[in-house]
């Protein structure tokens, strides 16, 4: 079944996303499962898996109730605030709900680049674990030595990088080899996986399949296409791109796959690192 791996539903009437404000005037405006149904069936994508856009508990309430009347939702991922003490038993009442997969700290906008190593997140993290559920990091290269002190601490715990680790690709060569040498290192942590999502919001306007090429072909070398999640990033990635645009370049970057590891990357993938 092929699945979107990674996109957002949002409301800015809701209040609390903070980073949206009406500057981005292509995306301060309500999306919702109607407004991604023409561009996912167009291209094909039957199921997703929403990510949460807000860091509040209030959010992830918000998506999960969509997400009980939307059939083409398969997962939520939510945000929790991990440090609290109450941690675990928000996380134990959010796994009754049926299509709760996930948590996702935004890691990216923490002023701590160390956050994520902190001993203290271990009874949330354990929760994690012992509700089967897995945790998007949001990162930059620069977050990737404390992201392998949190995996090594927590080896039972499934991880998926969004985006790809955002690679500088607006910017050229410059920065391309700590992005890559990041990625490899990634990928020497068994349960960790990785999203083809994102790379066109980090790429200058006018991209081409030819300026994604080296980011998608390092990421298929140092996860292979076991490891691998497309997703689109909508409605981000109407920023600097389209869905259909995204499908399209990424269906032809993987073209040299096998027909079982396109599926793989398109859909089974997030089904089996889910639990969908």
């Amino acid at each position: 079944m092929p699945i979107d791996a990674h996109h957002h539903y949002w409301d800015p009437a809701r209040g609390d996303y903070g980073w949206l404000t009406p500057e981005l005037k292509i995306l301060y405006r309500s999306f919702g499962p109607e407004h991604l149904k023409p561009w996912r069936e167009r291209a094909g994508i039957e199921r997703t898996v929403v990510v949460q856009a807000a860091p509040t508990v209030e959010e992830t309430h918000y998506l999960l109730g969509m997400a009980r009347d939307e059939p083409s939702i398969a997962g939520v991922v939510g945000w929790v605030p991990l440090l609290s003490p109450t941690a675990a038993e928000v996380i134990e009442s959010l796994a009754r709900e049926p299509k709760f997969k996930g948590v996702r700290p935004m890691l990216q906008d923490l002023p701590d680049d160390t956050w994520i190593a902190n001993p203290d997140l271990a009874p949330a993290i354990e929760a994690l674990i012992a509700h089967d559920l897995a945790f998007d990091a949001l990162i930059y290269a620069r977050h990737v030595e404390h992201i392998e002190t949190f995996a090594a601490r927590f080896p039972a715990l499934r991880i998926v990088i969004d985006h790809g680790a955002k690679p500088p690709i607006r910017y050229g060569s410059a920065g391309y080899h700590v992005w890559a040498d990041a990625i490899t290192r990634l990928a020497q942590l068994p349960q960790i996986h990785c999203k083809l999502s994102g790379l066109a919001t980090e790429a200058s306007p006018g991209w081409t399949e030819d300026t994604l090429r080296p980011y998608v072909e390092h990421l298929l070398k140092s996860f292979g296409p076991a490891r691998l999640m497309w997703g689109s990033d909508w409605p981000v990635l109407d920023l600097n791109g389209d869905y259909l645009l995204w499908h399209s370049v990424a269906t032809t970057l993987l073209a040299s796959l096998s027909d079982d590891e396109r599926e793989a990357v398109f859909g089974g993938n997030a089904a089996a690192f889910y639990r969908l």
